[in-house]
């Protein structure tokens, strides 16, 4: 079998346990590859209704919560818990990437899927982007608080969060300008990367493009204003507007970036 098709049988699987059970399953978080097979099997799974969440309004990488309350009687929470990863001599870290801190978790042994979004936030002594916020299984969590100890060269400490804790980690946004050709997708893409146009087919082709949190294949749709659009390796960013127009033809389009 496919790994498509393993994780369509999983999905169904915790979907039936859940409607016959009278309980709520989970999935672990899903990668945007993985959600499009959720959407698709979607139709066949409304029997028992579902719930997608990745811990934090706005989250990348989501769950699947098979289950309702119309069903089965209750609510439930996630099965997700947020670890700050701090350094452990603000003086001493270095300045830290994504990439830094998945390496270091999954040097761990830890699957990817058991991992949801790492929120990169600056220091508030230092002002060094060398803090982040992880979002997890739940039971994997008390493993990473008592192993994680070094992120690349810096020594870290970890704390499992509270609510409070987590009301400012939505991503902040800064709005940025580019000039295109037109507000088509892949001329946006190409402005956002300084990739070719045929380079930007390929992102297309690969899969590495969503557009509204889904993988996004037509690369000649017009973006419109409030569309989400995602490239791999590039950044998140809201497409605000088309502004004015240069002497040369090529229009000015304001963006948000995710930072």
């Amino acid at each position: 079998m496919t790994e498509t098709e393993l994780l369509k049988g999983r999905m169904e699987d915790l979907a039936n346990r859940a409607y016959r059970q009278n309980t709520y399953t989970y999935t672990n978080f899903l990668s945007s590859s993985d959600l499009e097979v959720f959407y698709e099997l979607c139709p066949k799974l409304s029997f028992v209704g579902y719930r997608l969440f990745g811990g934090y309004e706005g989250s990348d990488r989501l769950m699947v919560g098979f289950g309702s309350k119309e069903v089965n009687g209750y609510t439930e929470e996630f099965p997700i818990d947020s670890i700050r990863i701090m350094p452990l001599i603000d003086k001493f870290s270095d300045d830290l990437t994504h990439r830094d801190f998945l390496g270091a978790l999954m040097n761990l042994g830890i699957e990817r899927e058991m991992l949801g979004d790492i929120l990169i936030r600056p220091s508030d002594k230092s002002g060094k982007r060398n803090t982040a916020y992880l979002f997890c299984v739940s039971k994997i969590s008390d493993y990473i608080l008592e192993n994680l100890t070094k992120v690349k060269h810096t020594n870290v400490k970890t704390q499992l969060c509270t609510s409070p804790d987590l009301k400012d980690l939505a991503p902040g946004k800064e709005t940025m300008h580019i000039i295109v050709a037109s507000p088509r997708i892949d001329a946006v893409a190409a402005g956002i990367t300084k990739l070719s146009r045929s380079q930007v087919v390929t992102l297309f082709r690969e899969k590495k493009v969503s557009l509204n949190h889904r993988i996004f294949e037509n690369n000649s749709y017009m973006l419109k204003p409030g569309d989400v659009l995602s490239i791999r390796g590039y950044g998140k960013y809201d497409f605000i507007e088309v502004g004015g127009e240069t002497r040369k033809g090529r229009l000015c389009v304001s963006l948000n970036r995710y930072v």
